[in-house]
């Protein structure tokens, strides 16, 4: 496993509560804060308050699915310059497109190995 250079706080917006345990614990093991929301909403919600440094979204999801929670989260001046990453099933060659059309920063397909995902964490969170 990839491991990174300090912690940082990573917020995880997954409906799936079972995914969302297991990257909890990945995350955590790796030595970073970590914080939950099952919807697009309540995800909202908890970047606007917890200012993470990494934000991994699901796009199909209740309540306000993942461009929904993109769009809200761009819209506010203290959370639109958080790395952004969609983690979805959605994998078609369009899907990625039009997610990174939208400005995401990455886009992780499921299933994934975690070494992608730890990746992803070193690249958005220590460039260079």
């Amino acid at each position: 496993m990839l491991k990174v250079e300090r912690m940082a706080t990573i917020l995880i917006i997954e409906d799936e509560l079972v995914l969302q345990r297991t990257l909890r614990r990945l995350l955590e093991l790796e030595g970073h804060i970590v914080i939950a929301a099952d919807n697009g909403i309540h995800g909202v919600k908890a970047a606007q308050e917890h200012k993470p440094d990494l934000i991994f979204c699901d796009i199909r999801m209740p309540a306000l699915d993942g461009y929904g929670t993109l769009a809200r989260l761009q819209q506010s001046q203290a959370t639109a310059s958080i790395p952004f990453v969609f983690m979805t099933a959605k994998a078609s060659r369009t899907d990625i497109e039009q997610g990174l059309s939208l400005g995401i920063d990455n886009y992780l397909t499921k299933p994934f190995e975690a070494s992608e995902l730890l990746t992803i964490v070193n690249d958005k969170l220590y460039p260079g």
